[in-house]
C-alpha cells in the first residue's frame, strides 16, 4: 500500500522553527520528484518546495526562499522541510507529493495530476 504520511506539524510563534516530515512507503523512494504543498483557509493551494531524487535538485517558491529547506533521507524514506523565521501568513495545512515521472518545475505549478498525496499535518504560526 502506497503511503506518504506527515508529521511535526504543530502551533509555533512568528519567527519560530519547526520540521515536518513525510514517511514515504510502498513504492521505491529512489526516481520520484517529492514535494510540498500548502492550503490556507480560504486560498487556493500552492506548491511551495520540491526535491528531485534524479538529480538532487531542489525548488523553493519565492516566498519561502532562504527561509525553508527541503532534504530527503533515502535510507529512511523520508522528506524534510525545515521552516524557519515562520510568518503567520505560513499557515496552512502541508501536504506532501511524489510522481514519478514530472520535474519539480511541474510538479510545483500544481496543474498537472501528481502520483501520490499525503493527507496533510496543520503548521499554525502566531502572532
Amino acid at each position: 500500500e502506497v503511503q506518504l504520511v506527515e508529521s511535526g506539524g504543530g502551533l509555533v510563534q512568528s519567527g519560530g522553527s519547526l520540521r515536518v516530515s513525510c514517511a514515504v512507503s510502498g513504492f521505491t523512494f529512489d526516481g520520484y520528484a517529492f514535494g510540498w504543498f500548502r492550503q490556507a483557509p480560504g486560498k487556493e493551494r500552492e506548491g511551495v518546495s520540491c526535491i528531485s531524487t534524479r538529480d538532487g535538485s531542489t525548488h523553493y517558491v519565492d516566498s519561502v526562499k532562504g527561509r525553508f529547506t527541503i532534504s530527503r533521507d533515502n535510507a529512511n524514506s523520508t522528506v524534510y522541510l525545515e521552516m524557519s523565521g515562520l510568518e503567520t501568513e505560513d499557515t496552512a495545512v502541508y501536504y506532501c507529493v511524489a510522481d514519478q515521472v514530472l520535474p519539480c518545475t511541474v510538479v510545483l505549478r500544481g496543474v498537472a495530476e501528481l502520483d501520490y498525496w499525503g493527507q496533510g499535518t496543520q503548521v499554525t504560526v502566531s502572532s
